[in-house]
């Protein structure tokens, strides 16, 4: 069985202030538990590798189940203290990738060549991209064979404009999440902010929110599970 690749970013704070960011911790324990649950293995991958700072808001809004996971010493090592870098990951061991998000990966995701590859020759070998709130920021370039945006005119949703200003975030991130997904074409869709709201369209698999991040996992699973039968 192929193993599942989370992506975290390593952005600790807001670049143009000291307002500290990083990851959403939910976003990557909920999934990882509906993940594991099913049977598969999950690894953890940064841009940089090693450690992966926590968005100090997300431990304000965390769950039993998140305390649970961040009091986990193996969890912590390996999904937050040393996670992979890219060079050290074969994308052929994986059948899907999955974006977390957190504001941190504004600014690490979009751009980074080496995650690209990566997602893309998952995608090409027959796997799934999958991601939550801010996470869907690292579909924004992935090319398809022909070099043309992937998400183009693909039905996505992530992090909406509404969110942002209910959080006191907007105009404070390099650029609308929204509105980049849109600027590349894609169907952006959403539902009320901070509620449950995931999608996909062929093999790519989008949520909008933390309260989503479960969701996209249960949908995952459905898909693989076809797969296997």
């Amino acid at each position: 069985m192929k193993k599942i690749l989370v992506v975290e970013t390593n952005v600790c704070k807001y670049a143009k202030s000291n307002r500290a960011t990083g990851l959403w911790l939910g976003e990557s324990v909920h999934f990882f538990e509906v993940m594991t649950k099913a049977g598969y293995e999950v690894d953890f991958m940064s841009p940089t590798g090693g450690y992966v700072p926590i968005d100090p808001y997300s431990f304000k809004y965390a769950s039993d189940k998140d305390w649970k996971w961040y009091a986990d010493k193996k969890f912590q090592d390996r999904a937050l203290a040393n996670t992979k870098k890219p060079d050290e990951v074969n994308p052929d061991d994986y059948i899907a990738i999955y974006y977390a998000g957190g504001h941190g990966a504004v600014w690490d995701f979009p751009n980074d060549k080496n995650l690209q590859k990566i997602a893309e020759r998952i995608y090409f070998n027959g796997g799934f991209i999958t991601s939550v709130c801010h996470g869907v920021v690292g579909l924004l370039n992935l090319k398809d064979k022909c070099g043309n945006l992937l998400i183009k005119e693909k039905e996505v949703t992530g992090f909406s404009d509404t969110e942002e200003l209910f959080g006191n975030t907007k105009g404070k991130v390099p650029f609308s999440t929204e509105g980049e997904l849109l600027n590349r074409g894609a169907r952006y869709t959403k539902r009320r902010a901070f509620t449950e709201y995931a999608i996909s369209d062929g093999r790519i698999i989008t949520g909008q929110n933390v309260q989503s991040s479960k969701k996209v996992a249960n949908m995952l699973v459905e898909e693989l599970r076809k797969i296997e039968a």
